[in-house]
């Protein structure tokens, strides 16, 4: 990572955790999303708190960018990368926590509440997210990618998902 990227990334990271402390600060482009998302997956992103709806939308904008070629589903996909997070509510303060620490053998069920759960939301969003798109309705490819996201092993398109979700 060369030092304009590692600043970019600690711009990116402050700019986020604000955020994280004053959600007033999030503004999520719903209606770029609802042009982009079929009616189901809509329902799911919708339902996502707005600091993860705008910094899926900046997610999104910079892959589009990046890739004009992107296809619909990897876009959808960057739209719905944080859905699994729905699946447990959480304050500012929590919210960082999970971010500056979350344990790796953190099983994905049964499922935990209070901090455990909080660690397992962070760690297995991913896992969660494409679970929630399948049973909605939603693309099977965009489940795919959301699931793929942090992990891509080999898959092209999650693997720019995870690059440029990475500096946001």
């Amino acid at each position: 990572m060369t030092s304009v990227q590692s600043a970019t990334r600690l711009k990116n990271t402050l700019w986020r955790t604000t955020v994280a402390l004053v959600p007033k600060l999030a503004h999520a482009d719903d209606r770029f999303a609802e042009r982009l998302l079929s009616a189901e997956e809509y329902r799911l992103y919708i339902r996502m708190d707005v600091r993860d709806r705008d910094h899926a939308c900046t997610v999104t904008k910079a892959l589009r960018a990046e890739f004009p070629g992107a296809s619909p589903e990897l876009l959808r996909a960057a739209l719905l990368h944080d859905v699994g997070k729905t699946r447990a509510s959480y304050n500012p303060l929590s919210r960082i926590a999970a971010a500056l620490y979350t344990p790796s053998d953190i099983p994905a069920k049964p499922r935990f509440s209070g901090v455990r759960g909080l660690w397992q939301m962070k760690r297995h969003h991913d896992r969660y997210g494409a679970q929630m798109i399948r049973a909605a309705g939603g693309s099977a490819r965009v489940a795919e990618i959301v699931a793929k996201h942090h992990a891509p092993e080999g898959d092209a398109e999650a693997m720019r998902l995870k690059e440029v979700d990475e500096r946001f």
